[in-house]
């Protein structure tokens, strides 16, 4: 898991990640086998920023039907992460 872009799968962008811009903390989804350190390097090589903080989440699995068919939606890992004052990323959102 050296390449950055495999650790850094995309940005979060629902409501509370927009507002938690203002702060300057970012979402982002990223590799479930990442951790903290390799986080903070990836973000720090792909945008050019320093980073303050990170943390972590692991969004859980949903169970889910249609049907008579049941299963589960697979879970996931959220990075928050938080920016030295100045810097910033921009992220595009496919609207």
């Amino acid at each position: 898991m050296s390449n950055p872009r495999t650790i850094i799968q995309e940005p979060v962008i629902t409501e509370k990640s927009t507002i938690l811009r203002e702060s300057n903390k970012y979402a982002f989804r990223v590799c479930s086998g990442a951790n903290k350190i390799q986080i903070r390097q990836a973000i720090e090589s792909i945008f050019s920023v320093k980073v303050e903080s990170v943390r972590t989440v692991n969004v859980p699995s949903k169970p889910k039907r249609q049907g008579l068919f049941q299963g589960r939606r697979a879970g996931w890992k959220k990075a928050y992460v938080t920016l030295k004052a100045g810097d910033s990323i921009e992220i595009v959102e496919n609207i």
